[in-house]
């Protein structure tokens, strides 16, 4: 799977209301999304042909075309029902979804308020985002050149394409150097998250996780630390120091990619996959898992 480009995946893409074949989903080289990033995107995961939270990421992803300054001309309720369909339609029950909406071809220039907005979805077959033997052993991490902006120069609650080019240079530098990923601070040197994950540190059986004030809440990230409170793990959100690492006991990342992923190392800093982390890691599996399913 990894060998085949991604334009030549077979099967069916859902773009602006209509399934076309996959090489058929194509935009014009000057659509405003790829010169001026107006784009918003969702990761999402099914399991067992069920795509957990799906009202929540697309809700998410017309929360960020209105952030970014455009209404999405398809109801949550249509990009849901689409999703459900391409996903029956690729033939697949363990799949990633891609939905992502732009804004159009129709003009040049940074102004393009009247450019038409499209909206496209892609479902594949994407096994974990991190190799299944390292997961289980724990990733290493570098730290992040780059950090996170201030929410005052950059729309942070957006799930929007311009936020990640600091993360691809960021994970492109670190896996240069044999990480798995990156870890990135904030604008204030604080800890924020990984390149496209959410991270948790164990201390004292307890998890402490940065505050989600300058980069994305995740979606997986709400969902672990609703199972964590369900588990009577006390959850701290908090400001964390890089000197603070030093004291963690454990750490993971959390993301759709990612699932929860434990870290063994974070440049100087080491950590042991512990009870905590594998705990959360199983309880996150049943969560995802279609109840039908995990009956049987």
């Amino acid at each position: 799977m990894a060998s085949v480009p991604f334009d030549q995946l077979d099967g069916f893409i859902w773009m602006n209301g209509e399934f076309v074949k996959w090489a058929d989903a194509k935009v014009h080289v000057l659509t405003h999304g790829l010169h001026y990033a107006s784009s918003v995107f969702e990761g999402e995961r099914a399991y067992g042909g069920e795509i957990f939270k799906l009202a929540e990421h697309t809700k998410r992803l017309h929360d960020s075309a209105e952030i970014l300054g455009f209404t999405i001309p398809y109801s949550q309720e249509v990009i849901n029902d689409a999703c459900c369909e391409l996903l029956r339609k690729q033939g697949f029950t363990d799949a990633y979804v891609r939905p992502v909406a732009w804004r159009g071809s129709e003009s040049m220039g940074v102004s393009a308020q009247n450019n038409r907005i499209n909206c496209a979805i892609a479902i594949w077959q994407w096994p974990s985002y991190f190799n299944p033997e390292q997961k289980l052993k724990g990733i290493r991490l570098d730290m992040a050149e780059y950090r996170r902006p201030d929410p005052r120069t950059a729309p942070s609650r957006a799930k929007a394409a311009g936020l990640y080019m600091i993360c691809t240079l960021s994970k492109h530098a670190a896996e240069a150097k044999g990480y798995a990923d990156a870890l990135m601070l904030d604008w204030r040197g604080q800890v924020a998250e990984a390149t496209g994950a959410n991270v948790f540190f164990v201390k004292d059986g307890q998890l402490h996780t940065p505050d989600a004030d300058c980069f994305l809440n995740g979606i997986t990230r709400q969902t672990v630390i609703e199972l964590a409170k369900r588990r009577g793990i006390t959850v701290n959100e908090r400001a964390i120091q890089p000197e603070e690492l030093s004291t963690f006991s454990e750490c993971f990342l959390t993301g759709t990619a990612a699932e929860v992923t434990p870290v063994s190392e974070i440049g100087e800093f080491r950590f042991t996959p512990g009870k905590i982390s594998e705990q959360l890691m199983n309880d996150y599996t049943a969560e995802v898992t279609p109840k039908q399913i995990a009956a049987e």
